[in-house]
């Protein structure tokens, strides 16, 4: 086991765990994420927005800080094997194509219509569009985007399976590859 994951199973240990002193009441309060105290975040990706307008969504964490480039929330659950966050996407914007090496990406709509498209390394591409109670499951080295392709705001939950994904990457001949955060 490399010291990496050593770290995150001893930190998973200690986040799992009710800590010294606390109530039962206290540690469960501080595991149970309310929506009245959760905000957008429609910054969490506004280096995408600078090249694009239609990059624009925004990010409601949860569990962990996601795959954002967000590396710190204090008003989270702390992440111990997956994050989980809500995206709002306006009418006709998009997620640009992206890669997460190290883990799946979840997207579930909650309301709306959202166009997922995936291509694999070798250019093979995929597309469907999805709709409320809708699910896709994207595997690790895969590009995935996602567009809203309805008539009204979308609403997506995301979830990634790791607590701490590395920082997606784009293709070579993105412009947002270019992008040091």
């Amino acid at each position: 086991m490399n010291d990496h994951i050593a770290s995150l199973t001893e930190e998973a240990s200690r986040t799992l765990q009710r800590p010294n002193g606390a109530s039962f009441e206290d540690w469960m309060n501080s595991r149970c994420v309310l929506r009245s105290t959760r905000s957008y975040d429609w910054n969490a990706l506004k280096f995408q927005t600078e090249v694009d307008p239609t990059y624009a969504r925004a990010q409601m964490r949860y569990v962990g800080t996601g795959g954002t480039g967000v590396h710190s929330d204090g008003n989270v659950v702390p992440a111990v094997h997956f994050t989980f966050s809500t995206m709002k996407i306006p009418v006709g914007h998009t997620g640009p194509l992206h890669l997460h090496t190290d883990t799946e990406e979840i997207f579930f709509v909650l309301r709306g219509k959202v166009k997922v498209f995936c291509e694999s390394p070798e250019g093979e591409r995929w597309e469907a569009v999805v709709g409320e109670r809708d699910l896709i499951s994207v595997p690790p080295g895969v590009y995935r985007g996602e567009q809203n392709v309805g008539d009204e705001e979308a609403l997506m939950c995301v979830m990634l399976g790791s607590p701490r994904p590395v920082t997606p990457t784009y293709k070579p001949d993105d412009p947002l590859a270019a992008i040091k955060r």
